[in-house]
């Protein structure tokens, strides 16, 4: 009786102390966590900020933009064909230098280069003309890309191809008889020939190496005939006007004075900036007509998703 009496009396005592779980008191928790938050954010105050972060960013992007990979082929391409050429020039005389010096070396470049063009333009002329025309032709479309904005090699290498190409196959060698049938058309020595085959020149043929041109161009970018019918018929009479403030005066140089053989290298010559303008005309016209023709497709599209949007939203889809 007497155990049962002591274990009544320390049960109550044992009860709430193991019914109370050990744990912290909930108001002093939140104090605990934000003297840690106030610690770590103290912290991150305490932390500098470099300086010359922002410093190293801003002079990262005020470097200039580095070659890639399209730009250095093009170098390569350029400074190639460029140490070809003007190593073949001056050393047109090597099998001869022994005993010569760098004046005669130097005095005799200009003459026996001369020489060995003419000698070109009597073993095989319409092969030589149509190198010069190719030539001519390439570097007129490299000066339009630069005048329109890209850097020096930056440009488009097809774009150059087709317009050297063009030269090439067709300018030199059309040119060729062309002015044999000019003189063949005039066989005359009055004083009005000159100008009689300068109007010939920049209303007929003229008007038939730009439509070539212009066709050629179309054919070598894979464009379709109603395309190269419309940006021909939209530029036929800007570029045949074009062409009367430059030609006419050009060419009372080239009927009066050049003899037949020697018009095409004078011509070419004046060509590097009459290339220039049509190239930029006819890759104008054609980036212009893609271009819209993107926004076409762009704006088409949105609108097709915009359609379809509603549809859903009306039928409760979404």
């Amino acid at each position: 009786m007497a155990a049962a009496t002591s274990l009544c009396c320390v049960l109550p005592v044992l009860t709430p102390n193991l019914s109370k779980p050990l744990l912290p008191p909930l108001s002093s928790r939140p104090q605990k966590r934000r003297r840690f938050i106030t610690s770590v954010a103290e912290d991150r105050e305490i932390v500098p900020v470099s300086q010359d972060r922002g410093t190293r960013l801003r002079e990262e992007s005020e470097l200039p933009p580095r070659l890639t990979s399209s730009s250095t082929v093009n170098a390569i391409i350029v400074l190639g064909f460029g140490t070809f050429a003007v190593t073949k020039l001056l050393t047109i005389d090597h099998d001869y230098w022994h005993g010569w010096t760098l004046y005669e070396i130097l005095r005799y470049i200009p003459e026996h280069n001369w020489i060995a063009y003419e000698q070109a333009l009597k073993s095989n002329p319409v092969l030589a003309k149509m190198a010069i025309s190719g030539i001519v032709y390439s570097i007129g479309d490299w000066i339009a890309q630069c005048y329109e904005g890209k850097p020096i090699f930056e440009f488009d290498r097809a774009r150059l191809l087709r317009s050297g190409l063009a030269g090439f196959t067709l300018h030199g060698s059309l040119s060729h008889y062309y002015y044999q049938i000019c003189e063949a058309l005039f066989p005359f020595q009055e004083w009005w020939v000159v100008p009689a085959k300068v109007a010939f020149d920049q209303t007929v043929w003229s008007a038939i190496w730009n439509s070539i041109y212009f066709v050629v161009l179309g054919l070598l970018r894979f464009e379709s005939l109603t395309n190269i019918y419309g940006e021909l018929k939209s530029t036929f009479f800007p570029l045949l006007t074009a062409g009367w403030k430059l030609w006419p005066f050009a060419h009372l140089i080239t009927y009066g004075v050049v003899p037949v053989e020697q018009r095409l290298l004078w011509v070419d010559c004046v060509e590097l900036i009459w290339v220039t303008i049509l190239s930029t005309y006819s890759n104008e016209k054609s980036e212009t007509r893609i271009s819209e023709a993107a926004s076409e497709t762009r704006s088409s599209t949105s609108s097709k998703s915009s359609k379809v949007s509603r549809l859903c939203s009306s039928a409760g889809l979404f």
